[in-house]
C-alpha cells in the first residue's frame, strides 16, 4: 500500500498551550483513518496543520508529497475538508455556494455543473437549491457543506464530526459516500469523530488522543490485543449454576474470571475461542442446561474509555 499522509514528530503550541506533543502517524492510499478523543485532545489543530490552515511549532507533516507549510495551496487543490463549521456563504443558495467552490477548484464547466446535480439529489437537497443557505437548517447546512467538501473529488478527505447534527438517515448517507468513495475512487479519509458506533464501522486504522499525545494507535484488532486480550464469553443458563460448576469453571486454565451477573446470565473471561468447547462440557457435567452462548470481542467503545480513563501515551 502507497503511504501519501505522513505525520512526523508533529508538536503545536497556542501561546504556553502544547496542543500537539510529537505525534506520529501515517496514512495509506484508500484507508479511512480515524482520529478519536474528547474536547482538546488535538484532533482538529492535527487537521488545521495537515492543511496548511497554519505552521506546526516543530515537525514534518507530507501529504501527497507535498509539505503543506510551504505547499499548503497546492495541498488543498488535492484535499476537501469539512470544518466544525460549515463555512457557508449564507446568503447565497446552495446552488451558488457550490457553483463559487466549483469554479475555486478549477473543475470544467460541464462536469461542475453535472457533479453538482448529482450532489445536491444525493443530499436531499435538491428541492432547495435555490433558496439562500440563511433559510437553512442545521443538518441541510452540514450536507451542503459535505457536498462542497467532495465536490471536485479529492484524493484526500478531512472531515472533522461531519454526522454532528445529523438525521439517522443522513448520517449513514454520509457513511455510505465515505465507504463508496474508498471503494470506488481509492479516496483517503481522515476522520475526526466523537462517534465511537461511525468510528467502527468505517475506520482502518485509529488513533485514540488525549491531550495532545496519541494513547494508542492501529487497527481495531490490533488494539483488540494490545490494551483488551481475550474474548468475553456470556453464557444464559436456564437455572442458577451451582457453587461446584463456578469453582469448575474457575480452574478451567483459559478462564480468567467468572462473574454471576444476573442469576442466570453468567460472563466468563477467557483468552481464547478454543476453550469454548471444554467450558461447554463442564457446564453440561454439573446438569447446566444452556439457553444460550455469546462470544463478545471488546468493542472499541469498551478500549476507548479504557484508555482514557486509564491510558498513558502509548505512541508519540
Amino acid at each position: 500500500m502507497k503511504t501519501i499522509i505522513t505525520v512526523s514528530n508533529l508538536s503545536h503550541r497556542y501561546g504556553t498551550h502544547k496542543a500537539l506533543d510529537e505525534i506520529n502517524f501515517s496514512v495509506n492510499r484508500g484507508e479511512v483513518l480515524g482520529l478519536l478523543g474528547p474536547n482538546g485532545a488535538g484532533k482538529t489543530t492535527t487537521i488545521r496543520l495537515m492543511n496548511g490552515i497554519f505552521n506546526p511549532s516543530s515537525g514534518k507533516i507530507s501529504i501527497l508529497g507535498m509539505d503543506p507549510t510551504t505547499q499548503g495551496e497546492q495541498v488543498r487543490r488535492q484535499t476537501g475538508v469539512l470544518t466544525e463549521t460549515p463555512a457557508l456563504y449564507e446568503r447565497l443558495t446552495a446552488r451558488q455556494n457550490l457553483e463559487f467552490f466549483g469554479t475555486m477548484t478549477d473543475l470544467p464547466s460541464q462536469e461542475k455543473n453535472t457533479r453538482i446535480k448529482d450532489l445536491l439529489s444525493f443530499f436531499q437537497l435538491a428541492d432547495r437549491a435555490d433558496d439562500r443557505v440563511e433559510s437553512f437548517s442545521k443538518g441541510m447546512k452540514q450536507r451542503l457543506a459535505l457536498a462542497r467538501a467532495v465536490l471536485h473529488h479529492p484524493q484526500v478527505l478531512f472531515l472533522d464530526e461531519p454526522t454532528s447534527g445529523l438525521d439517522p438517515e443522513s448520517a449513514s448517507q454520509v457513511h455510505d459516500l465515505i465507504l463508496t468513495a474508498r471503494k470506488n475512487n481509492g479516496q483517503t479519509t481522515v476522520l475526526c469523530t466523537h462517534n465511537l458506533y461511525e468510528a467502527q464501522r468505517l475506520c482502518n486504522r485509529l488513533a485514540i488522543m488525549k491531550k495532545g499525545e496519541i494513547l494508542a494507535f492501529g487497527s481495531l484488532e490490533q488494539l483488540r490485543q494490545q490494551f483488551s486480550p481475550g474474548i468475553d464469553l456470556k453464557v444464559k443458563l436456564e437455572y442458577l449454576l451451582s457453587a461446584d460448576a463456578i469453582n469448575a469453571l474457575s480452574k478451567n486454565g483459559g478462564i480468567r474470571q467468572t462473574q454471576d451477573e444476573n442469576g442466570t446470565i453468567c460472563t466468563l473471561h477467557i483468552e481464547m475461542e478454543s476453550v469454548i468447547p471444554d467450558i461447554v462440557n463442564r457446564l453440561i457435567q454439573h446438569d447446566a442446561r444452556i439457553l444460550a452462548l455469546v462470544p463478545l470481542e471488546p468493542t472499541l467503545e469498551q478500549i476507548y474509555f479504557q484508555l482514557q480513563n486509564n491510558g498513558n501515551a502509548g505512541a508519540k
